[in-house]
């Protein structure tokens, strides 16, 4: 059993994105292989953007590249009933400027629940359930107010432009969770008595996020 405490989490924003690098085909692997003009390196962080529906939107560790080809940490295509054959035309971004999110209070995750469709049918007495995916998922943030700070504008700008951004979070034990989204901020801080002032910032996830044990 291990137990954790997330004090110690380090956040940051997706502030800066290299051009997209076409993706031309992918395999069907326990970790997917993409077939695409390589301008990264192990450890790198991208986003991909493609016709394969699970992955679309979700920023991966990249792993393993070659000059032609890049390996997406992680993810599983095993499934050719979730991750077609041939389906993974697409592109890639490569993060290159992360912006940290500093004095964050609290980060609460909501949503993506499975959801059923109920379904009555005339000759059975019992309804039945059956799955139709997940709910969306938010990202709710409470920052210490601080507009000095260079997550401030960054969060700022982010929410104006109204584009998908990255954020990722490092747990203390190694842990790394991404997170891909409309990015909202209210610079309005809140103001109770005997309270630290807070802002209010958000992500309309677009993607399930991706977490790496280390």
């Amino acid at each position: 059993m291990a137990l954790s405490l997330p004090t110690g989490t380090l956040y940051a924003l997706a502030t800066v994105y290299a051009a997209a690098v076409p993706v031309t085909a992918g395999t069907n692997a326990s970790e997917a292989v993409l077939t695409a003009t390589n301008t990264f390196v192990a450890g790198d962080y991208v986003e991909y953007t493609g016709s394969w529906s699970r992955a679309t939107n979700r920023v991966f560790r990249v792993k393993a590249p070659t000059g032609t080809t890049v390996t997406l940490e992680g993810l599983d295509t095993t499934s050719t009933a979730l991750f077609p054959v041939g389906g993974a035309t697409g592109s890639l971004r490569k993060i290159t400027t992360w912006v940290p999110i500093t004095q964050m209070i609290s980060c609460e995750p909501s949503g993506g629940e499975p959801k059923f469709a109920t379904v009555n049918l005339l000759d059975v007495e019992n309804e039945i359930s059956l799955p139709d995916g997940y709910g969306a998922q938010n990202l709710a943030m409470s920052i210490a107010d601080d507009p000095a700070l260079p997550h401030h504008a960054a969060l700022k700008a982010a929410a104006e432009l109204r584009k998908i951004a990255a954020i990722k979070a490092e747990l203390p034990a190694g842990s790394k969770i991404l997170y891909n989204g409309y990015i909202s901020f209210d610079e309005s801080p809140s103001m109770t008595k005997g309270q630290v002032m807070a802002v209010k910032a958000g992500s309309a996830l677009q993607g399930r996020p991706v977490r790496y044990s280390a």
